[in-house]
């Protein structure tokens, strides 16, 4: 087996979370006065990280907290309306039975993960390091680690944004990167990631 634990994130990754996000798009801009940028540069910025789109929105760093709090209310209240991404569920299993132990690293709260990862796919996780800040994923991947037991060397890191690769790396764990989530996946290509995954489905080589 090539990787004995995998940590996954979750928005983008597990939860199709981004059409969600689009929906309240107007209702965070008015909540925090923020900058308004036109719809039509959303795929542009699908091509950058999370500091770059902070800039481009004149957001200040201590508002940062207060936005994620009303994000995770927000997502709280419309959990409902936020599914898995088709074939999750599978995935875990399967990686469950083949001897894979999961964990799940995130910024979203370990509520919101249940409501909408559900019950049973929950239990097949074994460790859980939820509310990470913006770039506090490192820190996060190490207690992983150290709670697990597991060497860096056999772990992978599966996530769809600029900032797992990087957080993974300066963890020394190996990257895989999904084409399905927040980030365009050309830009997480130029960033030579270990493992691309085209599919959910697509997971399960690392089982092989």
């Amino acid at each position: 087996m090539k990787y004995k634990l995998v940590i996954f994130d979750f928005d983008g990754t597990l939860a199709d979370s981004f059409p969600w996000a689009l929906s309240i798009y107007d209702e965070i801009i008015e909540r925090h006065d923020l900058t308004r940028i036109d719809r039509g540069q959303v795929a542009g910025l699908r091509s950058t990280d999370a500091r770059h789109i902070i800039k481009l929105y004149k957001v200040r760093w201590w508002k940062l907290p207060r936005i994620a709090k009303d994000l995770g209310m927000m997502m709280s209240r419309d959990a409902d309306k936020i599914p898995v991404f088709a074939g999750v569920g599978e995935l875990l299993h399967s990686l469950s039975e083949a001897g894979v132990m999961l964990a799940l690293v995130t910024s979203n709260s370990l509520e919101n993960v249940g409501k909408i990862l559900g019950a049973e796919n929950m239990a097949l996780i074994s460790h859980f390091e939820c509310g990470a800040s913006l770039y506090g994923k490192k820190a996060k991947f190490k207690k992983i680690l150290r709670r697990s037991g597991m060497n860096a060397s056999d772990t992978l890191c599966i996530g769809d944004e600029i900032r797992d690769i990087q957080a993974a790396r300066k963890a020394n764990i190996a990257t895989g990167v999904v084409a399905w989530g927040y980030t365009n996946v050309d830009a997480l290509l130029a960033l030579a990631p270990d493992e691309v995954f085209a599919s959910v489905g697509d997971i399960l080589k690392i089982a092989a």
